[in-house]
């Protein structure tokens, strides 16, 4: 466990401006040789963004958070988009 909590927050306690700030350090702290090359990523969210499954940053069909996976070398859209 990396000692990060899910703070299990319904949709009208959440903020947005902190979910950034998490959402970007997290990215911010992948280790270069784990992170996807900037082309890469900017490509995977485009693919993202045309996808009907996309809801709020969330991706509808894995539960994932689409910017963490596209950020990630490992990630993989479950629909094979990218």
């Amino acid at each position: 466990m990396t000692g990060r909590r899910c703070r299990r927050c319904l949709l009208e306690e959440f903020d947005e401006a902190a979910y950034l700030r998490t959402l970007k350090d997290h990215i911010d702290a992948t280790p270069d040789w784990e992170r996807t090359p900037p082309d890469l990523y900017a490509r995977r969210l485009d693919a993202c963004k045309g996808c009907g499954f996309l809801e709020a940053g969330t991706c509808g069909a894995c539960g994932c958070y689409v910017e963490l996976r596209a950020a990630s070398k490992r990630g993989r859209c479950p629909y094979k988009k990218w």
